[in-house]
């Protein structure tokens, strides 16, 4: 009986407290109906130690679902001056602390380098699993971009 009380009390605590704060944050100017293309700046993509690409992939599959199409940061230059003023740099981030994971990805206008949007996702599992945190993490982001650039 006792076993049982403090295996339910356990999962009561991972339960509340994965229940961290996932928010967009958008510019009360921007517009965000006008932007259809997002380019990912270049984080060293191929730098990056091979068990974090799996995140990487996850972080652009992130974009994808939103109505943003990507562009490669190379070939920005090839697109014409009114699908530049529609076209928004991307930025990311991950944050990991015993406490939760945070990922944070941020819109910047083209043209202006003006940020427009920022979307963070938080996940927890009381430093039981890290790689389930940042999973955890990168799906509420996710959600939250899907939000924020509805199709």
């Amino acid at each position: 009986m006792n076993r049982v009380i403090v295996s339910f009390l356990f999962f009561i605590g991972i339960a509340v407290s994965s229940c961290t704060t996932s928010k967009s944050v958008v510019s009360q100017n921007a517009d965000l109906s006008k932007y259809e293309y997002a380019s990912i700046i270049n984080n060293d993509t191929y730098h990056i130690p091979a068990q974090l690409m799996e995140y990487e992939i996850q972080l652009f599959d992130a974009v994808e679902g939103s109505r943003l199409k990507l562009v490669n940061d190379m070939r920005i230059n090839e697109l014409t001056s009114a699908q530049q003023s529609k076209l928004l740099m991307v930025k990311y981030g991950i944050d990991v602390t015993e406490e939760e994971t945070i990922v944070t990805v941020n819109f910047i206008d083209y043209l202006t380098s003006r940020p427009i949007a920022s979307c963070r996702g938080a996940y927890t599992t009381l430093g039981l699993s890290v790689h389930a945190d940042i999973r955890g993490a990168i799906k509420r982001v996710a959600k939250q971009i899907a939000e924020t650039f509805p199709k």
